[in-house]
């Protein structure tokens, strides 16, 4: 089969979408299919995978999020018809996706559509009513959805979630995101504690973009209980984001800045060792909807400790 990927974000951004979309590109490419992949521009990046079609981007001019991709391209234009689709795939149900829904009814191609995100808990980005936000876009997402033949969410419990706010129990499967086992066998984590200089230490680790709905203040609130009554325990928290400065502000204020590492974002295979080399997985997010590293921290070998919501609830007993 020839599939296109219409996705706002691809590679060089970190976050668990982009992950899921390479690793299921990876995979379906490996069963003999091809797949292209319609992203968003990033200056100064040069990619080394075949097949990656660019939309102009332009980045936001206060905020660390992702570039917002403008889907006019006459060049994508050209090329869709060439390829000889069998089917479009979107992974998001603004901008690229309004692309791939136009393309898929051009070409008339059936049209996919993965639920990756929670959208109504991103509501607090826009400075409106959160109420007014929320319902803007259930009907939003609900109408997003109408189009598409068929819908994959990653876990149960999101495809619990669309059966009981949107009505959608049909033309939908939960098709959660794999890991590739071989990537774990490289990464020494003792190597990486010991150049880290962490000891006899109990290593705290959570993984994950810092913004307010991964609910990492909830986190460090917790660690800093217990950094009381155990001074050998430290917390490294793996991911960059809006809320750095305001979470770093916040270990200052309960007295545990000392012990908290924010190490911004690091490789992938670095962050394996660093999973390889800590003692516990901590993870406070409640927006998930596979909770993809904490699968990673547990094929690591990391007992977990996490909030249980959509997504967390589907990896953990």
């Amino acid at each position: 089969m020839h599939v296109a990927f219409f996705t706002n974000t691809y590679h060089p951004v970190v976050n668990g979408v982009v992950r899921s979309i390479h690793d299921f590109r990876y995979a379906l490419t490996g069963h003999g299919h091809q797949v292209f992949v319609f992203a968003q521009h990033v200056k100064n990046h040069e990619d080394k995978e075949p097949f990656i079609f660019r939309y102009p981007a332009v980045k936001w001019p206060t905020r660390q999020v992702y570039p917002l991709t403008i889907p006019l391209s006459p060049h994508v234009d050209w090329v869709l018809p060439s390829l000889k689709l069998d089917v479009i795939h979107s992974h998001h149900p603004v901008l690229n996706g309004n692309a791939a829904v136009h393309h898929a009814r051009q070409l008339d191609l059936p049209l996919v559509f993965t639920h990756h995100t929670r959208y109504k808990m991103y509501s607090h980005y826009v400075p409106l009513s959160s109420k007014l936000v929320e319902t803007a876009i259930d009907q939003w997402l609900d109408d997003y959805m109408s189009k598409c033949h068929h819908i994959v969410v990653p876990s149960e419990s999101v495809k619990q979630v669309l059966a009981d706010e949107y009505g959608i129990t049909s033309q939908i499967t939960a098709v959660p995101t794999g890991l590739n086992p071989s990537l774990y066998e490289q990464p020494d984590g003792d190597a990486l504690r010991k150049r880290r200089g962490w000891g006899n230490d109990i290593v705290l680790i959570s993984v994950g973009r810092l913004a307010k709905e991964k609910n990492q203040d909830t986190l460090l609130q917790a660690v800093a209980f217990v950094m009381k009554d155990h001074a050998n325990v430290r917390l490294i928290l793996i991911g960059d984001g809006d809320e750095r400065k305001p979470l770093q502000k916040l270990s200052k204020e309960l007295g545990i800045s000392d012990r908290v590492e924010f190490t911004g974002n690091i490789p992938h295979q670095e962050v394996i060792a660093h999973l390889k080399g800590a003692d516990i997985f901590c993870f406070a997010s409640v927006t998930e909807t596979q909770g993809l590293v904490t699968m990673e921290a547990l094929a690591a070998g990391l007992p977990v400790v996490a909030v249980d919501a959509t997504g967390t609830g589907d990896v953990m007993d």
